[in-house]
């Protein structure tokens, strides 16, 4: 998916040491959503839970728009017409409805419920995303990894999986990326990550063994949910620090919630986020933003997608400047 606002603020991206946890009780930092329209009257919007003022990356986990349920017949769906990436992977996850997929490497999928397309778009690639015509309601996330600095070159990928479900008590879960509850996802990732959809049965508390090295983010997609004893409601986020070998969630409704769990160990490294380009410094991404506006090689050609590429917003008059992680209070 593409950033459409007209205005992107760049965002610089590292951990401080301050942010690791000390303490051993689980702390769970709540981050609200803002909405974010996708382009046009009749567009659809998209709620953006990372990166945000207080906080900008979990793991490598760097951008989070939750959508839908939306009528496709009221908002117009997805259309996104071709666009680039530099330094980062794509992760498309569907809980309704279908998207057709075309990217520079030739590749024309669709992305359906429950299946994993994670793209990777290291020194550069273009792709599109359109919501098909026989989709009524579309509903999903869209989510964004930053690769490190020896990856951040890679070749343009495309990997899809479809997980098997794994049925634990009070809870389905799909492992999309890493390992959860036993099972392991055979895709390739370059830093250690977590990526889950978990399905909380009515009135139902699970407690999940997690990698204390992972900071961890539990985005809600329905329901009511608690993460260590923190309430959180749809489209909220919240945030787990370092230092956690265990994970409880809870759902004390009386009708199933979902979630995705992402997670991953603390990002080392600064990087500069500006539009749909990651990089380390303002040069990076002055010159991808021109590569991409003269239709270089570096991002290839979209075939099969009518009408024309999306174009890059302009750049700000002052040098692209870093925005951290707060200091842990």
């Amino acid at each position: 998916m593409s950033n459409v606002e007209a205005e992107p603020v760049e965002i610089r991206c590292g951990e401080s040491v301050d942010d690791r946890r000390t303490d051993e009780a689980p702390r769970v930092d709540v981050l609200t959503p803002r909405d974010v329209p996708l382009g046009g009257p009749r567009a659809m919007s998209v709620r953006r839970t990372l990166p945000q003022r207080d906080r900008t990356l979990i793991g490598a986990w760097c951008f989070a728009d939750h959508y839908g349920p939306d009528e496709v017949d009221r908002t117009g769906g997805m259309e996104i017409p071709p666009h680039p990436h530099t330094g980062l992977q794509t992760v498309s996850w569907l809980f309704s409805g279908e998207v057709e997929h075309r990217d520079s490497l030739g590749s024309h999928t669709l992305v359906r419920p429950g299946e994993l397309n994670l793209m990777t778009g290291g020194y550069g690639i273009s792709h599109s995303e359109v919501s098909t015509p026989r989709t009524t309601v579309l509903h999903g996330v869209q989510l964004w990894v930053a690769l490190p600095d020896e990856h951040r070159g890679a070749e343009r990928d495309l990997r899809h999986h479809v997980p098997e479900p794994v049925r634990i008590e009070g809870a389905e879960i799909r492992v999309f990326l890493g390992s959860l509850a036993g099972d392991v996802s055979p895709v390739r990732t370059f830093t250690p990550l977590l990526g889950a959809e978990i399905t909380l049965r009515p009135r139902a508390t699970v407690t999940l063994a997690v990698d204390a090295s992972f900071e961890h983010g539990l985005l809600v997609d329905r329901g009511d949910i608690r993460m260590a004893g923190t309430p959180l409601g749809p489209a909220e986020l919240g945030y787990l620090h370092p230092g956690a070998e265990a994970l409880t969630l809870a759902n004390a409704s009386d009708v199933p919630a979902r979630a995705i769990l992402l997670g991953g160990t603390p990002f080392e490294e600064e990087i500069l986020m500006w539009w749909n380009f990651v990089g380390r410094t303002h040069e990076d991404i002055v010159r991808a933003r021109q590569e991409w506006e003269a239709a270089s090689d570096r991002f290839g050609v979209v075939e099969g997608c009518p009408g024309g590429r999306l174009p890059a917003p302009a750049l700000p008059n002052a040098t692209l400047m870093p925005r951290r992680n707060p200091p842990r209070r």
